[in-house]
Order: structure tokens, then C-alpha cells, then sequence
């Protein structure tokens, strides 16, 4: 009977260490996530940034195995001040109804994500490949997604719904080249280091 409690209770520890899962938390202040549309015809391929707010990833092991992605819509930037006020307007991310992105990771396989991004108040499933580096206690996820904003209600000058377009008619695709800095749930992030060491 004590031989199979001592198995019981070294198979138990054995299963709890192999599902354990850390919790990370998004270092926003170091992560960048950075847009780019194109033009249907000819080479125009507007670029600019957005910002993260939040997000948390549970690890176990070397595996991420689920994590949450917040996007502040209003950090859309473009050096264009008129171009900026457009995609933020309701043509095309209309961030005052929306003020907020997410993405929800549902699984990870080998180098490639599987999740549900939500845009404009409209969820839609996504895949996109990654790569994910150590960096100190933290990880770096590097990647980028290709979007097509016609399945998030953004039609403006789509030939998929409008035609003699011409020159105005812009791709459905953009993409989302991401890089986000993760770090042990608790621990400050670059800002928070900074404001520590200031002090001190």
C-alpha cells in the first residue's frame, strides 16, 4: 500500500510539473506592431504604426499555450495627418465606435498561430506563422499577419464591392508585422525599469 501511495503521489507530481503554466505579461512600452495597405494598381503602400495596450501569454514549458492580445485603435498613426484621420474614421477602423482590437490565441503549432481577431466589433478566424526567441526571463514573438479587412466590415474602395475604381481602388489585404516583448507576470516592464532605477 505505501509503495502505491509513493507511486501515485510521483506520477501526480510528474503530471502537475508537465502542465504547470507560468503566466507572462506584454511589455507594451518595448513591443511594436507596425500596418502597411496597398494600392491595386501601381506600387503605393502606405506604413505606420499601432500600439499595443495589454495582453497576457500562459506558458508551460517552452510551449505558449493560450494568450490575449488588447490593440488601442486611437495609436493608429500615419505621417499623413489626413490619412490618418481617414483610417480612423468610419470608413475604415472607425475607432471612436471601436476603440479597441484583440486577438485571442487558440493554438500554436510548431511556427504557426491560430486565433480569433476581433476588428470593428467583428470576430474572424486567423493563422499566420511566428517565431518566438528567449530574451533574458521573457520571450520575443516575431511574425506577420496578412488581414483581409473586408471580413471586418471595411469595404471602402474594395473591387470586391465596388467597381471603376481605377487608380482608388485599394487591396483588401494589409498586413500586421508584430513584435511583442513578453515578461514574467509581476516584473515591470521597460518603462517601469526605468522610472525604478530613477529612483534609486
Amino acid at each position: 500500500m505505501k509503495t502505491l501511495l509513493i507511486s501515485f503521489f510521483f506520477t501526480f507530481a510528474l503530471v502537475s510539473s508537465a502542465v504547470a503554466q507560468s503566466q507572462f505579461t506584454v511589455d507594451a512600452s518595448a513591443s511594436q506592431l507596425n500596418w502597411t495597405g496597398y494600392a491595386e494598381l501601381g506600387s503605393w503602400a502606405p506604413s505606420g504604426t499601432i500600439q499595443v495596450s495589454k495582453g497576457q501569454f500562459a506558458v508551460a514549458g517552452k510551449q505558449i499555450t493560450s494568450g490575449r492580445l488588447s490593440i488601442d485603435m486611437s495609436t493608429l498613426r500615419h505621417e499623413d495627418a489626413k490619412l490618418q484621420a481617414h483610417l480612423r474614421g468610419e470608413d475604415f477602423f472607425d475607432i471612436t465606435r471601436y476603440p479597441t482590437a484583440t486577438f485571442l490565441l487558440t493554438s500554436l503549432s510548431g511556427q504557426v498561430v491560430t486565433g480569433q481577431l476581433m476588428i470593428r466589433g467583428v470576430t474572424r478566424p486567423v493563422t499566420f506563422p511566428v517565431v518566438i526567441s528567449t530574451e533574458g526571463d521573457g520571450l520575443r514573438i516575431k511574425g506577420k499577419a496578412v488581414i483581409d479587412r473586408t471580413q471586418f466590415a471595411i469595404r471602402y474602395n474594395s473591387t470586391s464591392f465596388f467597381s471603376g475604381l481605377g487608380d482608388y481602388a485599394i487591396k483588401n489585404e494589409f498586413s500586421l508585422a508584430f513584435n511583442i516583448v513578453v515578461k514574467p507576470a509581476g516584473k515591470p516592464g521597460i518603462a517601469g525599469r526605468l522610472a525604478e532605477s530613477s529612483r534609486r
